[in-house]
């Protein structure tokens, strides 16, 4: 097994909370993660039926199996033992849960309504950089952080489709009663090549043929099963010039990669989405980089109507730092305009922020600083 850097963080939260609970995209490793870490607690799946039906017609049982505590995978499948949980950690402090779940909003839900105060919250995303084997640019751009790519190598031609069958099956029937799971999928891919765009819900409505309130309860369903995320647009203290809707992300490029038809990672170079793939890999390994910290992470973009954008802005208490990514190896004084445009703006003094780019070599000069995507572990 790879070693998560979120390990470290699940035994510093079990020091304060009996309850630990991990939320994440399906197979991104949180039930190898915990089976590992904890060896002898015993583990049950709540996407066993019978586990499931025991838990949910018997909660008192259920867990009178586990006098020191136990994991418990997909726990948002049996919402009713919660409340049991919380009586039973108040009564004896020393045991030890974790639970794990691939539904965000129904997991935290039943977590805030029942778990409030008794339970330190983390979240386990694939493989950032420092998690996986060393890879070249594209390559990792294709490939993704998906474990099971790199511990078990299975070839992303076949993980990926039988990924995306399990998850219509299992996540999107039980988050949303889609009615024609073709449609959804079609939907997705859509969405795959509005991958660091503005969203336009009326837009990807039409080109799916759906109401606008079903893409809207679509996009919940794919943030909902960490597919994909949206990004929010910074505008305090600026004026209604300012860009207010979101930018869509996919938590991982690999599936980005599959839904828009790259098969191999030569093609990735001359296709037309290999910028907005570059800026999608590089956004999510920075939130990556917090959330392995047990941090949440304050990211958000910058565009005014006149077409000024900033790619990144990170949030560091008073701070905001301003990122801008390009895919291409050769530095260009036009991938400075965003940063110089913001530095104007904000009135921020001497550096202009930080150009992430596809080459291989740092440096700081006028302009701003330049980080090599090789060496993101060294931006935040």
């Amino acid at each position: 097994m790879i070693n998560r850097i979120l390990s470290s963080q699940i035994s510093e939260l079990l020091r304060y909370y009996p309850i630990v609970s991990i939320s994440g995209p399906r197979q991104s490793g949180k039930t190898t993660l915990l089976r590992h870490q904890f060896p002898d607690l015993p583990y049950h799946s709540m996407e066993d039926p019978d586990q499931r039906r025991f838990a949910l017609t018997d909660p008192r049982g259920f867990l009178d199996q586990f006098p020191e505590g136990s994991i418990i995978d997909e726990a948002q499948l049996a919402p009713d033992i919660f409340s049991y949980l919380q009586t039973r950690v108040d009564l004896n402090p020393a045991l030890k849960f974790l639970l794990s779940g691939s539904q965000n909003f129904l997991l935290m839900e039943k977590v805030s309504q029942s778990l409030a105060g008794r339970v330190g919250l983390l979240t386990l995303l694939p493989f950032s950089r420092v998690e996986m084997p060393v890879a070249p640019l594209d390559e990792w751009l294709w490939k993704g952080g998906f474990p099971a790519l790199y511990d078990k190598k299975t070839p992303p031609n076949i993980f990926f489709p039988n990924y995306l069958r399990t998850y219509l099956e299992r996540d999107v029937r039980t988050l949303l009663n889609v009615g024609n799971l073709l449609d959804f999928e079609r939907f997705m891919r859509l969405c795959a090549g509005r991958s660091s765009q503005i969203l336009n819900l009326s837009s990807l409505a039409s080109d799916t043929g759906i109401s606008v309130n079903t893409a809207k309860a679509w996009i919940s369903v794919l943030e909902a099963s960490f597919t994909i995320f949206l990004l929010p647009p910074y505008h305090n203290n600026f004026n209604k010039r300012v860009i207010k809707m979101p930018k869509l992300y996919f938590w991982d490029t690999g599936l980005l990669s599959w839904l828009l038809g790259i098969t191999a990672p030569t093609q990735l170079a001359t296709h037309f989405a290999v910028g907005a793939i570059f800026e999608n890999a590089v956004i999510v390994e920075l939130a990556k980089q917090v959330y392995n910290h047990g941090d949440l992470p304050r990211l958000y973009y910058f565009r005014d109507s006149n077409g000024n954008e900033v790619d990144l802005l990170i949030e560091k208490g008073p701070s905001i730092h301003a990122f801008e990514m390009k895919y291409g190896k050769t530095v260009n004084p036009d991938y400075f305009k965003g940063l110089h445009y913001w530095a104007g703006l904000t009135g921020s003094p001497t550096a202009y922020g930080t150009l992430i780019y596809g080459g291989d070599i740092g440096s700081n000069r006028q302009e701003g600083r330049i980080v090599s995507w090789n060496a993101l572990q060294e931006v935040i």
